[in-house]
């Protein structure tokens, strides 16, 4: 079966974060510090989805989806992230799985989408090793509990991201600022995948896949300089979190640091224990210059011109999946899993009009284009096998708090009114059709 879906993240959606036992995640650590999310935006309600669960699976059954990707945030099920078991936590996300599975919907669930709880945060978080034992532990626990009705697990959602935001940057939570200090926040991220894979089929689970936020990586120019500068970034982002779960190993991270001494033996074997997919997200290229003099990374954003962009400022290029995918698939070769597309989409300004509806043909456009690219990889031999919109709602932006609206549904956050907008309107009709070749795709299956 082609997974057809959209996709959400728990704390971006579900609110009630102090409701039926769940314990405070980074998150809610890091909005509550003043200037670090936009507007002083904080989740503790978001789209309330938590209360208003069976409205949105009413949403996905009207879109005519197969598939949802969703977050199960580990605070909720263990409120200190060991321990004590909060069941009602874990009966939340029986009750989605429940009405998923009875709308027709296939629940792909991610088992950490940022949120970590605050209470490992304050155990040194990523950067301590033993939390990546305790993830395979919340892995058991959340499959002991669903792994009878849920056919596809994914255990991480952009390491990278978490990473470099979170600990390199301190954009996001948990807000630290450690540039190259935070890779071993990446290895014993990598760790708890493996650890969770098996933990995961050792509780019954069927597949098993890893999500990473991946992007074809231009050079500012053909100097060796931008080129040395675009190859250190590739490896940063993209082969970093890539090559040690399809290949066993790492790439040359010289660059950054002389020895990666947090890695231990046995660790790689680990890692890259068998997927049954990998799953992709995709925005956007990057290009890549080498620093100016004085630069503390290998390279800099040298910024993309000559094409549209998104309210978020971000380049709309949709050849650069079919780029992304292909080059996947040249580097990793039989390593290489089937893919899953578990995020693509875009944040527009949607105003909804004096009649209530909302026309977001730009976003339109971009699924559009970003379709025909995946088709067009697939033609060139890629094996896909799910795209998911992102995102079902518009929701809780990280940083941006409310201000980047991706969602297919315009919520309105005062009143948490739920309205269609006209791509709502526009993959409702493709899905319709992908079985009749109504659609611009020829394979029925596609």
């Amino acid at each position: 079966m082609f997974f057809w879906g959209t996709a959400t993240a728990a704390y971006q959606i579900e609110g009630a974060t102090a409701e039926d036992g769940r314990g405070p995640s980074v998150w809610d650590t890091f909005v509550r510090e003043p200037g670090r999310v936009k507007d002083g935006h904080t989740g503790d309600v978001a789209c309330d989805h938590y209360h208003r669960w069976r409205e949105d699976v009413a949403l996905m059954a009207g879109l005519g989806v197969n598939a949802y990707r969703f977050s199960i945030a580990w605070p909720r099920v263990l409120p200190q992230g060991a321990g004590e078991v909060n069941e009602r936590g874990l009966d939340f996300y029986d009750r989605l799985v429940d009405a998923l599975l009875e709308a027709g919907i296939s629940p792909v669930p991610t088992l950490f989408h940022w949120d970590l709880p605050q209470a490992l945060e304050e155990r040194g978080g990523w950067l301590n090793r033993d939390v990546a034992a305790l993830f395979a532990d919340y892995a058991a626990t959340v499959a002991a509990r669903l792994a009878d009705r849920v056919p596809m697990w994914i255990t991480l959602n952009e390491p990278f991201v978490h990473m470099a935001y979170g600990y390199a940057m301190g954009l996001h939570a948990p807000g630290r600022l450690l540039l190259t200090g935070a890779l071993p926040a990446a290895h014993h991220q990598l760790l708890a995948h493996g650890l969770a894979a098996g933990a995961l089929r050792a509780a019954g689970a069927g597949q098993v896949a890893l999500t990473n936020n991946c992007t074809p990586v231009w050079p500012a120019s053909q100097d060796e300089a931008d080129l040395r500068a675009a190859d250190a970034y590739d490896i940063l982002h993209n082969r970093l979190f890539n090559d040690p779960v399809l290949l066993g190993r790492y790439p040359d991270l010289s660059a950054y640091v002389p020895e990666p001494d947090f890695v231990r033996d046995g660790d790689l074997e680990t890692i890259a224990a068998p997927l049954d997919a990998l799953g992709v997200n995709y925005y956007n290229p990057t290009r890549i210059a080498a620093p100016a003099d004085g630069g503390v990374l290998p390279f800099e954003d040298a910024g993309i011109t000559g094409h549209p962009t998104t309210a978020f400022g971000w380049p709309v290029v949709p050849d650069g999946l079919r780029e992304l995918l292909t080059a996947l698939r040249a580097r990793y070769g039989a390593a290489l899993p089937p893919i899953l597309i578990t995020e693509n989409g875009c944040s527009q300004e949607d105003v909804p009009a004096p009649d209530g509806t909302v026309e977001d043909e730009a976003r339109v456009a971009f699924l559009d284009g970003h379709l025909a690219a995946m088709r067009r990889a697939m033609a060139e031999g890629v094996d896909v096998r799910g795209y998911f919109v992102w995102s079902l709602l518009d929701n809780f932006e990280w940083a941006e708090g409310y201000h980047q609206r991706f969602g297919l549904v315009h919520v309105d956050f005062a009143t948490q009114r739920r309205t269609p907008k006209r791509s709502y309107h526009w993959y409702k009709a493709f899905l319709a059709g992908r079985n009749t070749g109504r659609n611009t795709g020829q394979n029925t299956d596609t």
